[in-house]
């Protein structure tokens, strides 16, 4: 498996770590990601950034569901060995399918993946054009915090909808909205145009600071 892990900066052993998967069209090189897992790695949170087998292959084409999910069961069975920590003590997450991946794995229902919370990057809530093939049927199966960091323009989830098919989650749900940005994060000049930096770096503050104070 293709992987980056960040340590921690210090020497302090970390109570917790982040696994970062990536969305369809890109790979663990994405911006956002390696974005937050440096601020992370700065806050003394150690991270591992992983491509899913159809990337690590150079296929474009992401890999059928069970591929996806056994990647994330190894990508997380892969930072709880690196890091000493107990599955229960990660924090699982990503950029758009790689988090839908993710909070799946979470909430299977026969055998859940152990989680401390689910960092959502951009939860595509349907598919492109399709909002009626909601993406919720495991939602009322998260028992862990969730945080949703989305823009208000994102075409694959409308800030009410997703406000709406959040409330389906047991576990705390927080939501920050990114304001002007679109699903791939980015702002147009009429809406104040917004550098790919500042977004970022909104992105990892608030990902860090929720990330930190989870107990």
């Amino acid at each position: 498996m293709n992987a980056d892990f960040e340590p921690a900066a210090g020497r302090r052993r970390a109570d917790r770590a982040v696994l970062f998967a990536h969305g369809a069209g890109s790979d663990r090189n994405a911006a956002s990601l390696v974005a937050t897992t440096q601020a992370l790695a700065a806050a003394g949170i150690p991270s591992l950034r992983f491509d899913f087998p159809y990337r690590a292959a150079g296929r474009k084409a992401p890999d059928r569901p069970p591929v996806l999910l056994a990647a994330v069961r190894e990508a997380a069975a892969g930072l709880s060995a690196r890091t000493g920590l107990p599955p229960e003590r990660l924090v699982l997450g990503g950029r758009s399918m790689g988090g839908r991946y993710c909070s799946l794995a979470v909430g299977d229902p026969d055998d859940p993946l152990p989680a401390l919370g689910l960092l959502l990057l951009g939860y595509p809530l349907h598919p492109a054009g399709k909002p009626e093939s909601l993406r919720t049927e495991h939602f009322p199966r998260l028992q862990t915090p969730v945080l949703f960091v989305s823009g208000d323009r994102d075409a694959l989830a409308g800030k009410a909808d997703l406000e709406r098919w959040a409330k389906t989650i047991p576990g705390p749900v927080t939501c920050h909205w990114l304001a002007g940005a679109d699903h791939g994060y980015r702002v147009p000049k009429s809406l104040g145009g917004r550098g790919e930096a500042a977004v970022l770096a909104e992105v990892a503050e608030v990902s860090v600071a929720w990330v930190a104070d989870l107990p």
